[in-house]
């Protein structure tokens, strides 16, 4: 693993409960290119060494500080917000630094509520005022932000043009991101074909754009915009600068 000589495997004592703690068992905690981020020290985020890696999980509780009133034991927390050091078997934390959670929908569901999915959500929410019926384009549909895109998308009635790189399973792929509710899943390619104005036919054109690669995907993508359309750009995979048509 290209990081392993950043990481050390410690044990170290569980910390004293104080009155408004909460002594947590992690149950499950993603690896998210964000913690690796942190860890290089290129993130915007850096916590102060030492540190425990990871911004999200979900964890049991295990015993409160007599000062806790929205926690007891059994119920399951995910963080409030990042850097909380999620990768570790248990941990004390204040009360504050976490939220609780319903215990009855799948762990690694929980596991993973606090980054992709609320990353999601702000972009079709903060940036546009979409309406039932309208569309959004996005590309690295099958990324976490991506699925939850679609997923978030499909229950507001919004409809979703999903671009994806080519790949020898596509049709598999194309079948899982329909099941979550795509409207239509195409590959990089095919933004630059004149294909693409069937899709128009029975949709309309995007409002707004959702961009974490960058390059020529991005270009192709803004091309598809409506005018006065928002391209949000959160990510860039291709390492490639966003280039904007004229």
């Amino acid at each position: 693993f290209l990081y392993v000589s950043l990481f050390r495997l410690k044990d170290l004592e569980v910390a004293q409960l104080g009155d408004s703690d909460v002594h947590v068992k992690m149950l499950a905690a993603p690896i998210n290119p964000a913690d690796i981020n942190m860890i290089q020290g290129t993130y915007a985020i850096l916590s102060p060494l030492p540190a425990v890696g990871g911004n999200e999980g979900v964890g049991e509780v295990l015993e409160v500080g007599r000062r806790v009133t929205a926690l007891r034991p059994g119920d399951w927390v995910i963080p409030a917000s990042t850097g909380l050091g999620t990768w570790r078997t248990q941990g004390v934390f204040p009360e504050e630094t976490l939220l609780k959670v319903p215990s009855d929908i799948p762990v690694l569901c929980a596991a993973t509520l606090s980054v992709n999915p609320c990353t999601a959500y702000r972009m079709l929410a903060d940036f546009e005022t979409l309406a039932p019926g309208d569309s959004v384009i996005q590309n690295a549909a099958n990324s976490g932000v991506g699925q939850a895109v679609i997923q978030i998308a499909k229950a507001s009635g919004i409809k979703t043009i999903n671009v994806v790189r080519d790949r020898p399973d596509l049709p598999k792929l194309v079948e899982r991101l329909m099941a979550l509710g795509a409207d239509h899943v195409i590959t990089e390619e095919m933004l630059r074909k004149p294909e693409m104005k069937d899709i128009f036919k029975s949709i309309p054109k995007p409002r707004l754009a959702l961009n974490c690669v960058g390059g020529k995907s991005t270009t192709e993508m803004l091309r598809h915009l409506q005018p006065k359309g928002t391209m949000v750009t959160y990510g860039g995979m291709a390492k490639q600068p966003v280039m904007v048509p004229v």
